[in-house]
């Protein structure tokens, strides 16, 4: 049989400069800063994660990711084989309440050494449904002449999907959509994201306003706050736009209800969100059951975790959308290996596991 033991876990942080300051109706933010981790095998194999701090969407901040490890994932991982790979899932999903984004990093990491102990790469190992995908790329909320101009460079580096970011000021939101597509045309799809920056009533204002000017939205992100179900399946039923379910969705049980009340066109599963691939997989799950479609979404994460959800969209024919735009939004890529990432198009490893070979620049806290 073969084995594989968790020796220790160690941890790191990166620092990777943006190309352009990235604006939500929530943050704004100008470099990833997120926790790297390692666990270290007794066979020299390493199993990489990553964590971003994004406090205001997970509640996970640096200090917090690295305190679940040091007092609890880390307690209950070292001295275990990885073949007990299900048991191991159980125990980081148990071990702790919330702290998703430290979560997810162990189980890419875990799921980076079982691919590796058996010498198939993860896609594979989970229905390897395709080698590549094309991803879409965000434009941060700004006035809408500046939108229009980053939506031009966008599209010149041969994005033909974008992700607007919108709800800060709804009086403006029309406005910025008129604005970029007059600047990029109707060859472009235009996705929006509120990041629950709309009541439900002005929601639906809002978007009949789009439909009205004839703005082509392919599908609205998180139009209402994360907690209000109830005003999401209002919004899903009087638009015509489909509504993706983003931050009100965090794990299975958040899936399921969404798709039982059919709150909601479409559901995004984001590894940070759920606690990593594990739980992804039963979201995937629920999602073909209720016959709902899935985007795999990403928060600002290097290639390193970014990676994994590719692998991910690659296994899974039930994600048809695609937002994992984190390393086109890097001004560098300090990730070692792992899936090619060719501006919207990303490609795979077949390397054992996540491909995974090192990170740059990477600073260890003891």
């Amino acid at each position: 049989m073969s084995k594989m033991k968790i020796t220790e876990i160690r941890l790191g942080k990166i620092s990777v400069p943006l190309r352009v300051p990235f604006k939500t109706a929530l943050r704004s933010v100008n470099s990833v800063e997120d926790v790297i981790v390692e666990i270290h095998t007794d066979t020299g194999a390493v199993g990489y994660g990553e964590a971003p701090p994004t406090g205001v969407i997970t509640g996970d901040t640096s200090l917090s990711v690295i305190g679940a490890f040091r007092d609890h994932i880390g307690k209950v991982l070292t001295g275990r084989d990885v073949d007990e790979f299900e048991d191991l899932m159980i125990l980081i999903n148990g071990c702790i309440e919330k702290n998703t984004s430290a979560k997810a990093a162990a189980d890419m990491a875990l799921w980076d050494l079982y691919g590796q102990l058996y010498g198939i790469p993860v896609y594979k190992l989970l229905g390897g449904s395709r080698k590549s995908i094309a991803t879409d790329i965000t434009i941060s909320v700004n006035e809408p002449e500046e939108m229009a101009r980053d939506s031009i460079s966008a599209s010149e580096r041969g994005f033909d999907c974008l992700k607007v970011k919108v709800g800060r000021e709804p009086e403006k939101d029309i406005a910025r959509l008129k604005a970029i597509r007059d600047a990029v045309g109707y060859g472009v799809k235009l996705r929006i994201d509120a990041n629950q920056g709309w009541k439900p009533k002005e929601a639906v204002r809002i978007l009949r306003g789009m439909e009205n000017e004839g703005l082509d939205i392919e599908f609205v992100e998180q139009p209402v706050n994360a907690h209000d179900i109830e005003g999401l399946k209002y919004v899903t039923d009087r638009v015509g736009i489909p509504v993706l379910a983003d931050e009100s969705v965090f794990s299975p049980v958040d899936a399921l209800k969404v798709l039982q009340m059919r709150a909601a066109d479409l559901v995004n599963i984001k590894l940070m969100k759920c606690g990593g691939i594990y739980n992804a997989l039963r979201i995937a799950a629920l999602a073909e059951l209720h016959g709902v479609e899935c985007m795999i979404g990403c928060m600002l994460e290097s290639k390193l975790s970014v990676n994994a959800a590719v692998h991910l969209a690659c296994a899974k024919r039930v994600i048809t959308k695609v937002d994992l735009d984190g390393p086109a939004l890097c001004l560098e890529d300090p990730i070692i290996g792992g899936a090619v990432f060719d501006e919207k198009d990303i490609t795979v490893s077949d390397e054992p596991g996540l491909g995974i070979k090192g990170v740059r620049g990477i600073q260890y806290i003891d």
